[in-house]
């Protein structure tokens, strides 16, 4: 399955890119999660938003999506947030897709900056596959499991 990756600012996005994220993060975070939570959340404004489209027929569909926030304080590290994939396109490795497009762009502007993610507790192992690393305890973030963990970005590890 071959998808159309870009990034956008939010000013960027069209009213049709917007409503096909704000959709799909609603189907997966707050219905099939079943968390109800405040997703417009003021940060997607400053975020850089990574999605990923699969052409069907003539139409697109928004198939993975995650944003990146970069921090406006010295000292703190970018995030990585919000990311998916549509129900039906996971276990291909399109995750990963995501998370290495996201660690390139961020290296991209900030080269050897560490990354920071706020995982779903059950997703810990997919993220040390990738180098992240655990770096606090279990805590409820809208009654999920979390665990915050980081990325040190190192030569060839891209």
């Amino acid at each position: 399955m071959e998808l159309s990756w870009k990034w956008h600012t939010f000013n960027e996005l069209t009213t049709e890119e917007l409503y096909a994220i704000l959709k799909l993060r609603q189907e997966i975070f707050v219905v099939e999660q079943q968390c109800i939570y405040m997703d417009c959340d003021n940060f997607d404004k400053d975020s850089y938003h990574l999605a990923g489209w699969k052409k069907n027929g003539k139409i697109r569909e928004l198939t993975a999506y995650l944003r990146v926030i970069y921090p406006k304080k010295t000292g703190q590290l970018p995030r990585i947030g919000r990311l998916l994939v549509h129900s039906e396109m996971r276990q291909r490795g399109i995750g990963k897709q995501l998370i290495h497009k996201a660690l390139q762009h961020i290296q991209l502007h900030q080269p050897g900056i560490k990354v920071q993610i706020s995982a779903q507790a059950y997703l810990i192992d997919f993220y040390k596959a990738l180098g992240f690393q655990v770096t606090s305890d279990i805590y409820e973030e809208d009654n999920i499991p979390h665990m915050d963990m980081v990325y040190s970005p190192r030569p060839n590890n891209l």
